[in-house]
């Protein structure tokens, strides 16, 4: 009897798990491949609406703008996973490589989209234009930047450079998405707060990281 009702004491105490657990819980049980279908469902909606027509009087800047926008949140979306994992409990690391895949498909799409809709891929209009435009002289290096990370983001890579060589190469999309950040806020002609968030908010999570590594 004394046995019985220990157990059941016990049982009644036991702490329930919190919420950053059920949380991962949850999370290890969605595989990574939703995230890829999740994360084309922007383009899919982009594409039928520029099939349809639906994009407003100048389509093809529209876009850009979306595409380029979508690949800076993906950016961002990546940089907070480590940020989510360290104060909040809540551990996205293994949809980390998806998302900055993503990321990369969108920077990739945005600079199609310009080079193909608004260039034409007249070439010699393009290099002009990357050597005397800072906007797209800024994205461009942002896009070069995140071109190695996306060609690296598998495991033979990760064995060929070494986890050590991989991590470090990896730190660039720090750099690529200030890049990107600044791209944006170049790029429009008035000054509106949406660049500014941006930008603040990829400067506040590399703070984060830089304090978090002095932290060691």
């Amino acid at each position: 009897m004394r046995g019985w009702t220990l157990q059941r004491t016990t049982e009644a105490t036991a702490p329930a798990p919190d919420l950053a657990t059920r949380f991962n819980g949850a999370l290890r049980r969605v595989p990574v491949w939703a995230v890829y279908g999740l994360g084309v469902l922007p383009a899919v909606w982009l594409f039928w609406q520029a099939a349809t027509n639906t994009l407003g009087i100048d389509p093809v800047r529209e876009i850009e703008h979306r595409l380029g926008e979508l690949g800076l949140q993906f950016i961002v979306g990546g940089l907070v996973v480590t940020p989510l994992r360290r104060i909040a409990g809540l551990n996205l690391l293994r949809f980390r490589r998806a998302i900055g895949l993503i990321a990369f498909f969108y920077v990739l799409a945005h600079l199609a989209a310009w080079l193909v809709l608004d260039m034409g891929m007249l070439w010699g209009q393009v290099a002009a234009d990357i050597w005397k435009r800072p906007y797209i002289t800024m994205g461009m290096a942002g896009f070069l930047m995140l071109l190695p990370l996306a060609l690296t983001s598998n495991n033979w890579s990760i064995r060929k450079l070494g986890g050590a060589r991989w991590r470090l190469l990896h730190k660039l999309v720090y750099p690529a998405a200030l890049a990107g950040a600044v791209h944006y806020l170049w790029l429009v002609k008035a000054w509106p707060v949406e660049p500014f968030l941006y930008l603040g908010g990829i400067i506040a999570l590399l703070a984060i990281r830089v304090w978090f590594a002095r932290g060691r």
